[in-house]
């Protein structure tokens, strides 16, 4: 399978030997700044894929991180924000595995990494796989072909059929041209295939190169309807929004996506796969350094702008991390006593978080298996967390341990 990257690293695994996790890096001083570098990739692990990574023998904890001329701006814990005693005391518990096998935690405030940790297959330089969270890069590809007058705000509230020139809409389901974007980036396309039928339709690849993957979609759903157009969060929205993008920009949505958004937020290592169409996959398989995904993040809490350029429509950002669809507890991955009120945006979660007799919005972008980006406007706090086995209590974890010690 092609692999759409600037560099292409593969990635690593679990140790099969369980290693005892500690977290001794970071000093009782207030200003104390560790001698120890943050863990990389060896010579030796250039090979590995993710999965075969070893554990680190030692915790990383960094309450100063280092600047990596990578165009973050770095700040000290407990100096430029945040109680610096609670948190390390939450990421020693996550280094002693107290809370599942969390692999990094970041936190940036007022636009500043204050504070750095790599846990288990954590390094600084390893992409780690995105899962979910890749879909929310999706929706801010489309964002920067709108801020780029390749769509228009107008524009989503067409039919995504529109922009397709490829299909025979003779041969469509009723009902297929109700589907306008704005309904797929809010996961209300209202097709309606199973996993069984996605996974025999993906055998047949000639049916599903290009635009042909919306044309099988569209003749094999059911009858699109008010009713199949509730919220089900599902792989094949993501789909639709990038065959879209593929047909509006120049060049293609695969350098479209590099040029104008990994090369000006300076991302040059990761990793994203092609889809059976022969464009990048969507709904998820990309890979992100922990350090750029808080990018990704700065981009959201700052409106789509990046070191004083507009990348991204503030218009459309503002829309996509709002929510169109108010969800129950059946429709979210994400639990706990204190996140209440969640909605789903242009894929992007919204949430409130409790803390104390004070909500708090968030938006984030969330993967299966622990990846998670949290943006808490309020607070000026964007927390990175990426994992290796599903965990549904980080954003829970977040506003007990991490948005107390901030306020």
């Amino acid at each position: 399978m092609n692999m759409f990257v600037k560099h292409l690293l593969a990635m690593s695994v679990l140790s099969t030997m369980s290693t005892t996790l500690y977290a001794n890096t970071i000093d009782t001083k207030p200003c104390a700044k560790t001698t120890t570098p943050a863990p990389v990739i060896l010579d030796t692990q250039k090979t590995l894929s993710f999965w075969d990574f070893p554990n680190l023998e030692k915790a990383y904890l960094e309450s100063t991180p280092s600047k990596r001329k990578d165009g973050i701006e770095v700040g000290q814990l407990g100096i430029d924000g945040g109680d610096r005693a609670h948190i390390i005391t939450l990421a020693k518990e996550i280094a002693n595995q107290k809370h599942s096998d969390i692999d990094s935690l970041l936190i940036a405030h007022k636009d500043k990494l204050i504070f750095e940790s790599y846990y288990l297959r954590g390094r600084v330089d390893l992409p780690h796989p995105q899962a979910s969270a890749t879909k929310s890069y999706v929706s801010m590809a489309l964002g920067r072909a709108i801020e780029l007058g390749y769509l228009s705000m107008a524009d989503l509230n067409k039919p995504i059929i529109h922009f397709l020139q490829q299909l025979d809409t003779s041969k469509m389901v009723k009902g297929a041209d109700k589907i306008t974007l704005h309904k797929a980036l809010n996961m209300r396309s209202g097709i309606r295939l199973t996993r069984a039928q996605q996974d025999e339709l993906a055998k047949q690849s000639e049916q599903m190169k290009g635009q042909a993957q919306v044309q099988t979609y569209l003749q094999h759903s059911p009858a699109i309807s008010a009713q199949s157009q509730s919220f089900n969060y599902q792989n094949l929205d993501p789909k639709l929004v990038m065959q879209v993008l593929d047909a509006v920009v120049p060049g293609g949505a695969k350098a479209f996506i590099k040029t104008e958004l990994l090369d000006k937020l300076g991302i040059e290592v990761y990793q994203w796969e092609d889809d059976v169409s022969g464009l990048p996959m969507a709904p998820y398989h990309s890979q992100m350094t922990s350090r750029n995904m808080l990018k990704w993040g700065q981009l959201v809490k700052n409106e789509g702008k990046w070191q004083g350029e507009q990348l991204i429509s503030k218009e459309f950002m503002s829309k996509a991390t709002q929510s169109h669809s108010t969800l129950g507890q059946d429709d979210i991955f994400f639990t706990g006593e204190h996140i209440i009120n969640p909605g789903y945006g242009y894929y992007f979660w919204q949430a409130d978080m409790q803390v104390g007799d004070k909500r708090y919005a968030t938006t984030s972008a969330q993967g299966g298996g622990g990846q998670y980006i949290i943006i808490v406007n309020e607070l000026d706090l964007i927390i990175v967390f990426t994992a290796s086995t599903r965990e549904e209590r980080i954003m829970e974890l977040t506003a007990q341990r991490i948005l107390p010690a901030f306020i």
